[in-house]
């Protein structure tokens, strides 16, 4: 089933991608951009929830969730970004619309929703990563709190208004990550 493929990919993608991030993190924290730091820390826990939610579907269709974790090396944090927008927008453009077409064909709900959720999240990670690596000298000192789904895992960088705009949770199902 190509349905279950592409879970597995996503799952070891988003393993792959919240491990990363904590690295980038790391070294954002090191070279003194904090607020860049807090962003990292806020998609890996995004990251993560997109790969409980994908583990979930894959467990529900017999399967098991395989990632096999690549050791980061992080470089700059401005060569991080970089990265980091190359990543989002790959799953942002061609990855989820790919997987998300293939679970239609396949009348598979379950993993249309969780690869849609991914898909807003990744597509807005890309768009803050974008903003960060544009304005890098501003997001340095100071502290700077994301707000994260605990469904979707959905990021804002603004409290939420009353419900998560890509799965309806209400706002008290976000948290706080600086």
């Amino acid at each position: 089933m190509p349905t279950l493929d592409n879970l597995q990919t996503a799952f070891n993608g988003e393993s792959n991608a919240r491990t990363k991030y904590l690295a980038f993190a790391k070294k954002a924290d090191e070279e003194g951009y904090a607020q860049v730091a807090s962003l990292f820390r806020a998609a890996a826990a995004a990251e993560e929830i997109h790969a409980n939610n994908h583990a979930s579907v894959i467990r529900k269709m017999g399967a098991n969730p395989k990632a096999d974790i690549a050791p980061p090396v992080p470089k700059s944090t401005r060569e991080n970004l970089a990265t980091a927008i190359q990543g989002e927008t790959y799953e942002r453009d061609v990855m989820y619309p790919a997987f998300i077409k293939e679970a239609e064909t396949e009348n598979n709900r379950q993993a249309v929703i969780m690869f849609g959720g991914a898909l807003a999240a990744e597509t807005e990670h890309a768009r803050l990563y974008q903003q960060a690596l544009d304005n890098l000298d501003q997001w340095r000192a100071g502290k700077r709190d994301f707000w994260i789904c605990l469904v979707c895992g959905f990021t804002v960088a603004a409290a939420p208004a009353d419900r998560c705009p890509v799965c309806k949770a209400p706002k008290e199902k976000f948290k706080i990550v600086n």
